[in-house]
């Protein structure tokens, strides 16, 4: 198809501005190589390879592409969705050609595991991987610190003694490390050759797989993929929220590995209570292992990770501004990652060198943008969120336990992380006086001095892990 210089461009841009929209690990998954994007006549044409995907693609981006398409040209801009009858034939003639009788050696090695609907990846020794279209992290560029350090012993006992502690389960608010420790795993595992069946995959991957296999590759070769590994390593758990299904095929695939005493390390953004969404049997397969969380990296451990970036780096960049940059970029390495690379582009563009006159200079508007603005009723909705309890109680007259210490403890937070005056904090509150606000900050600094233990929905819990709770959702700790 003739497409002009114009429109060639509006799809390159369409595609930065969806991996950027979407993230890049799902733009890969479904706008990979089995689909196509064309633009012409105002008209974004998305071409998939077959009518699964291409039913997938319309239910979940359709809205996204519209937006965009219609930001790119300047103009509105539709979408449709068509089927790729080359693409077609050639998946059918692949389907035909592997319905032949293999040998046996072919037929017995063990499938590879790539993003959902890709072709498969075959390592040498029968080991596989997920594809991620780069080099896998190791454990040995892990920047370790007293927030991680439980978690790495874990992930370091795996690749040492695989089976003996299964599952390994990490959890932990994004951008603290957990798929740089299961992609170390999975690389230990693989240079090692600890193990010659590996498979990594995200919770997105093992979902679209298991549809896949409903719609059409069968049941069999699905459940042969994932439960005839020596290894099986799944990502971001939380997304399996809804889908019972694939809860219950996840279940039988974690059950049938555990029985034979082959490794499982799983990973999600909360602890194994906050995901009662997903069961109360699979949340016990996860319970009856290692259970390790990470907390978002201290300064400490941001300047070590700053350190370890900084290298990667062609330009040389010096310690005090690595340190400005631990100082004012939260635990999140991915935002310490961008504050790097914003400070070199900097550096190339104006003929610089890198000092902390123009780290203070370039930065100055990121440090701010990446600072959470914490609002009362952000604490509030993260209070409740955390105690398990609505609104309307929290700023009841009751004065239960199970009320009055997230009350309190809503209180200390507010005039830890907003401007708020007394009077303001206890009129929102549940028109409470300044003094109840007083006492209220007196009593947590008092809970948390002792270490004392406060009631959550599911048990007491640790004062200070109740707050680190919070604050996780707050973004501010």
């Amino acid at each position: 198809m003739n497409v002009s210089k114009s429109d060639k461009e509006v799809v390159s841009a369409l595609r930065a501005a969806l991996a950027e929209s979407i993230g890049t690990e799902r733009f890969e998954l479904w706008f990979g190589d089995g689909t196509q994007l064309e633009f012409r006549n105002r008209t974004c044409l998305v071409l998939a390879r077959d009518q699964f995907l291409m039913d997938r693609l319309r239910c979940m981006f359709r809205q996204d592409l519209e937006e965009l398409c219609t930001a790119i040209s300047g103009s509105a801009a539709t979408v449709t969705f068509r089927l790729n009858e080359q693409a077609a034939a050639s998946a059918a003639q692949g389907r035909r050609s592997r319905s032949q009788p293999a040998s046996r050696s072919a037929s017995s090695a063990p499938a590879a595991s790539t993003s959902a609907g890709q072709p498969d990846r075959q390592e040498s020794g029968n080991r596989s991987i997920a594809s991620v279209g780069r080099r896998l992290f190791a454990l040995e560029d892990y920047v370790v610190g007293h927030t991680n350090q439980m978690a790495y012993a874990g992930a370091q006992q795996v690749v040492q003694r695989p089976g003996r502690i299964t599952p390994l389960f990490l959890y932990g608010p994004p951008g603290i490390g957990k798929t740089h420790l299961l992609e170390g795993i999975a690389s230990a595992a693989r240079r090692q050759r600890v193990l010659r069946r590996v498979v990594m995959l995200s919770s997105e991957q093992f979902t679209s797989s298991f549809l896949e296999a409903l719609r059409g590759s069968g049941l069999p070769s699905f459940r042969r993929k994932y439960r005839d590994v020596e290894l099986l390593l799944i990502d971001d758990l939380q997304f399996f929220k809804g889908k019972a299904a694939t809860i219950v095929e996840l279940l039988h695939t974690v059950d049938s590995l555990l029985r034979q005493g082959r490794q499982v390390v799983l990973s999600a953004d909360r602890s194994p209570s906050e995901l009662e969404a997903l069961g109360g049997e699979l949340i016990g397969r996860i319970s009856s292992g290692l259970v390790c969380s990470i907390d978002p990296a201290d300064e400490t451990t941001r300047l070590g990770i700053a350190r370890r970036m900084a290298a990667q780096h062609e330009r040389q960049i010096p310690e005090p501004v690595l340190q400005l940059i631990a100082a004012q970029v939260s635990g999140d390495a991915r935002l310490i990652a961008g504050a790097l690379n914003r400070l070199v582009a900097t550096s190339e563009a104006l003929g610089q060198k890198i000092d902390l006159r123009l780290a203070e200079t370039a930065l100055s508007d990121f440090f701010c943008m990446t600072r959470r603005v914490v609002q009362l009723e952000d604490i509030q909705s993260a209070v409740c969120d955390v105690f398990g309890i609505d609104v309307k109680s929290l700023q009841s007259g009751r004065k239960s336990r199970g009320l009055s210490q997230p009350r309190m403890l809503a209180m200390w937070l507010a005039r830890k992380y907003t401007r708020a005056a007394f009077v303001e904090i206890g009129e929102y509150f549940g028109r409470r006086s300044h003094s109840t606000v007083i006492s209220a900050q007196k009593q947590v600094e008092t809970w948390v001095a002792d270490g004392r233990k406060i009631q959550l929905g599911y048990g007491d819990c640790d004062v200070r892990d109740a707050i680190r709770r919070v604050e996780t959702r707050l973004g501010a700790g």
